[in-house]
């Protein structure tokens, strides 16, 4: 069996890998069709779907996921979000959402000026490749919570629907 992951963002990659060690995991640059920073659930999940839909234009057989964080508003605060999407063989597609933690106002600010998170967070934590590294979750936990264990954690829910599905 293999799987695509639509991103060659190494913090997605290694959550695939992670969950799916047995695996021939390959990544494919593809596109998530929604904006460079999406601003809702809704948003990011499409884009996680879309990335899993994009991976499969070129190869069948496989499994694709795709991975797509994103913020979300609750109550006037801004949340960081993720989702993700796994898509069988045969056209299933699978959901999951995982960690949220609130971010400080100023990054909010800035993000309605339409700067992306990423280019955000370099700046604030004074780092190059936070999005490649711990990203902002990572930050905000002191480093007790990294990008790559959030996305392995969606990963593990997608694996989970799978397989439970699978087997009913």
């Amino acid at each position: 069996m293999d799987i695509l992951i639509g991103s060659k963002n190494p913090t997605k990659v290694d959550a695939v890998k992670k969950v799916f060690p047995n695996v021939d995991v390959k990544a494919v640059n593809v596109p998530s069709l929604v904006s460079e920073q999406p601003f809702s659930d809704e948003e990011t999940r499409e884009g996680a779907i879309n990335r899993a839909k994009n991976c499969l234009t070129d190869h069948s057989g496989a499994l694709s996921i795709g991975l797509e964080g994103g913020v979300m508003y609750v109550d006037g605060q801004l949340f960081l979000c993720n989702w993700g999407a796994l898509i069988t063989a045969e056209g299933k597609t699978h959901t999951a959402s995982g960690a949220r933690i609130a971010l400080p106002s100023i990054i909010d600010q800035q993000l309605k000026q339409g700067v992306e998170l990423g280019v955000i967070m370099d700046e604030y934590a004074k780092k190059q490749g936070v999005r490649n590294k711990e990203g902002a979750i990572g930050i905000f936990t002191n480093e007790l919570v990294s990008r790559q264990s959030m996305f392995e954690h969606v990963v593990m829910l997608l694996k989970g629907q799978w397989e439970y599905n699978q087997n009913h």
